[in-house]
């Protein structure tokens, strides 16, 4: 092995070899595969980016799944209460995937002022509501604060909702409820707008206010025991379905068990295609590489034809010889993979740390391309064009063993 690596080497490295024939097509090979990894670095880092901050701003506002009540499931707001005390609340366990369970309930009502008017859903969270899920969406104020003592007129609102209706941090937003019956005059409530945030997400954006659940309560005449929902995040969101059916048999047999993905199934269907584009994306690349490589490494045993008669009439056998040239050929391909990321994950760094590619919000959920980046896709992206090309390489090497030592050697 230490003969055959040595001989590549000085293929390799001979000013014979650098201003031979096969020198610009072994250029080529090389700037092939360093395109082709850096194209499959960017289409998996931004695929996966986009597809986890889509689904952190879902997840986000609703959690990655949903207990309530079977007569809630086709609306957005919670009309039938359920009782906090269930077997699996405040901890959940039977399912040891849950990480965190918190109720909440919502309602209808109408934002006016002297201008326009809005209609929203309020949605009611308890003081030990997470808000670290919406913290990084926060564009002004401060979070609400909740306390178990008194009721909190504190809200968070979006930024769309604060241009339609001109308001801002500080100001007070008189909303209407309606009661039990429409002959009755609404329910009127003055909210302080402590934050305003910007998902991007305009199912959110356009309709949620987020303020204290006793609000909800008050308004629906609930006891302090009723909630209209709870909201389930699960330590393996990739194992989604699994722990839905999990927490559907567990729970009582009046509530049922939603998941993000099939209350927003078309959205999660969508950025399915993602994957199909990156998988296309990776096998175009691959073939490209392979395409080049194979070229690349026929032009080089052609090039060598009397060098490779001379070391068989020194008794050297057929797969010595083609090791020798696969060898070379995985010196190219790794000069290739090393300027492949080295520019690749710069490209991907700056768009992470400076956002260069921005996108349309309205159609992607997002300002700018979000950059995903793991050691370990790194190094299998890398190790899969290597084992690849060099078994794509051994057929074409196969030419070896059609060539006459004696035909070779007078070859000139």
């Amino acid at each position: 092995m230490k003969l055959e690596y040595f001989i590549s080497k000085r293929l390799a490295t001979s000013n014979e070899y650098k201003s031979s024939v096969s020198a610009p097509i072994i250029k080529i090979a090389i700037v092939a595969i360093a395109i082709s990894i850096i194209m499959m670095l960017v289409s998996v880092s931004t695929g996966f980016g986009l597809q986890e901050k889509i689904r952190d701003k879902i997840t986000s506002f609703n959690g990655h799944l949903t207990i309530l009540n079977y007569d809630n499931n086709q609306s957005e707001i919670t009309t039938v209460p359920l009782s906090l005390q269930q077997d699996f609340y405040p901890n959940f366990k039977n399912v040891p995937e849950v990480s965190k369970i918190q109720p909440f309930a919502t309602i209808a009502g109408v934002v006016r002022t002297p201008e326009t008017f809005e209609g929203i859903v309020y949605k009611g969270v308890s003081s030990d509501y997470d808000f670290n899920f919406i913290s990084e969406y926060l564009k002004e104020g401060k979070l609400p604060q909740f306390s178990n003592d008194g009721m909190s007129n504190e809200i968070l609102i979006s930024d769309y909702l604060a241009r339609r209706l001109k308001m801002k941090v500080g100001d007070k937003m008189q909303t209407y409820f309606m009661k039990d019956s429409g002959n009755k005059m609404p329910y009127i409530r003055s909210f302080e707008i402590v934050g305003i945030y910007d998902s991007g997400f305009k199912e959110f954006d356009e309709t949620y206010v987020i303020g204290d659940l006793k609000h909800v309560q008050r308004l629906n005449k609930w006891d302090e025991n009723e909630v209209g929902a709870f909201e389930i995040y699960v330590n393996d969101f990739t194992k989604i379905n699994e722990i839905n059916t999990k927490i559907y048999e567990d729970i009582p047999s009046d509530l049922n068990s939603i998941s993000v993905t099939d209350k927003y199934f078309g959205i999660f269907e969508w950025m399915k295609l993602f994957d199909f584009n990156i998988y296309m994306i990776i096998g175009i690349m691959i073939i490209v590489a392979s395409i080049n490589m194979i070229v690349a490494l026929l032009v080089l045993i052609l090039e060598r034809t009397q060098m490779i008669g001379i070391l068989k009439a020194l008794g050297a056998n057929n797969w010595t010889i083609r090791k020798i040239f696969l060898l070379n050929a995985t010196h190219i391909v790794f000069r290739g993979l090393i300027w492949g990321n080295i520019i690749g994950l710069s490209i991907l760094l700056l768009q992470k740390y400076f956002g260069i590619i921005k996108l349309d919000p309205t159609q992607y959920y997002v300002a700018e391309a979000p950059v995903y980046l793991n050691l370990y896709y790194i190094l299998g992206l890398n190790a899969m064009v290597i084992l690849l090309c060099y078994i794509i390489l051994i057929i074409p090497s196969y030419m070896i063993t059609k060539i006459s030592p004696v035909k070779a050697i007078k070859y000139q």
